[in-house]
């Protein structure tokens, strides 16, 4: 999606505080997190099934987060500064340089070539909790999705009916995602009389 941006959309308005750009930065790092953090993560798993993890509170079986889902409630409660986040975008969109699409595609290609090499118990240390990669994984296809979505309307006639439909499963599996969400969050009457016609979109109405 992102090479259907045209050199002049860069700097449209594209979500809150973010222009195309910035938002293309943000939405890269759920590639980024991936490429950061499974070096680390398959070390550390080496080190645990070896009996000699570098961690003390490491071991096989700690996972402190279940799933994809207990990983949103934990950044909820823990990562949610809307300005820091807004400020990591910013800046994850001028790391993208002269470039922006060409520096995704090269980072979604060594990204995808090390989820291919990753086996689905590796420990991911993430900055909520620990969590197996295939619980972690999810998590970066959510974001991808959403924002996704999101880039498609900011651009200009990408927006419409059927926008997301190059996104093909991955919008089942966020809606699952965000289902789940919203049943363990405070306002899962309302989204699900909204889903089912017999609601509004009220301010700050969210699964997330």
């Amino acid at each position: 999606m992102v090479t259907r941006v045209g050199p002049e959309d860069w700097q449209l308005p594209a979500l809150g505080q973010w222009t195309v750009r910035d938002l293309v930065g943000h939405t890269s790092r759920a590639l980024s997190t991936i490429e950061a953090y499974l070096p680390t993560a398959v070390q550390a798993t080496q080190e645990v099934q070896a009996g000699k993890p570098a961690d003390p509170a490491l071991d096989a079986y700690a996972y402190e987060l279940a799933g994809p889902a207990d990983y949103y409630l934990a950044a909820r409660a823990g990562l949610g500064d809307p300005a820091a986040v807004a400020e990591r975008g910013r800046a994850a969109g001028r790391a993208l340089g002269a470039d922006p699409a060409g520096a995704v595609g090269a980072l979604a290609t060594r990204v995808l070539a090390l989820v291919a090499a990753t086996a689905d118990s590796t420990l991911v240390r993430s900055p909520v909790g620990t969590m197996a990669f295939v619980d972690y994984l999810p998590t970066r296809t959510f974001e991808l999705t959403v924002h996704g979505l999101d880039l498609a309307r900011a651009l200009p006639g990408d927006g419409g009916p059927g926008a997301g439909a190059p996104l093909g499963s991955a919008l089942a599996a966020g809606l699952d995602l965000a289902a789940e969400l919203a049943a363990r969050g405070p306002d899962a009457a309302d989204l699900l009389l909204l889903l089912t016609g017999r609601g509004s979109l009220r301010s700050g109405l969210s699964a997330l």
